[in-house]
């Protein structure tokens, strides 16, 4: 599974262990090797490792510098494919939800590698499948903030109804155009809460990043 950090990864970790026919083995994730964070989310490679242990999966890093090329990306996954195919994995899934040319753009270059490719929110309205992550206790924080697309003020603040009614009536309330995206960190699909503690915001270009930690570093 194609973990990003944010609520529609963990909503598709929910949405594939519903299936009986599947058995969900593992989650990959780009690293930004230089700053160890996931590119655009700035999420810390730590914290995606403890997500990944509150869901009980293994996590494999990709590595990839933020702004790379495609070409960087396509090579980084081939090298991920053939990992996959090695140990027998069958299928590979992402959480993207009605963006046409991002699912074509990976079954193109994904065709042929023998890999099935999963989709399992793929149509799903947005403002309803939103509501249903937040009804059935998904807890998401918003990390990062497109300020060209939705207010700076969204940033920091809990994924939940008071913030589906205060998004501007051009952004997606699943945040699928880039107006935002979030860490998720407890709810379905984790066995346990994801501890998290604020360490400032930082604002650059467009995009208005909340840093965040493992809680357990700053008690340590």
């Amino acid at each position: 599974m194609s973990w990003s950090s944010g609520k529609d990864s963990a909503w598709a970790v929910q949405a594939l262990r519903q299936r009986p026919d599947l058995e969900l083995v593992g989650l990959f994730t780009t690293i930004d090797p230089e700053q160890a964070r996931v590119p655009m989310h700035a999420v810390r490679h730590a914290l995606v490792e403890a997500q990944a242990s509150a869901l009980g999966l293994p996590l494999t890093p990709v590595p990839l510098a933020s702004g790379a090329a495609n070409e960087s990306y396509e090579e980084a996954m081939r090298g991920l494919l053939r990992q996959a195919r090695a140990v027998d994995v069958s299928a590979i899934a992402f959480g993207d939800l009605f963006l046409e040319e991002v699912r074509r753009y990976r079954e193109e270059r994904m065709g042929g590698t023998g890999l099935e490719l999963l989709f399992p929110l793929w149509g799903r309205p947005p403002r309803e499948l939103a509501e249903e992550m937040i009804d059935a206790g998904l807890r998401a924080r918003i990390v990062c903030v497109d300020t060209e697309q939705a207010p700076v003020e969204l940033l920091g603040r809990e994924f939940d109804r008071a913030l589906l009614a205060s998004l501007p009536a051009t952004a997606d309330p699943c945040g699928e155009n880039g107006e935002f995206h979030t860490f998720a960190y407890a709810g379905p699909p984790f066995a346990r809460p994801v501890g998290i503690r604020s360490l400032g915001r930082s604002l650059s270009e467009r995009f208005a990043t909340l840093d965040l930690e493992p809680e357990s570093l700053r008690l340590a």
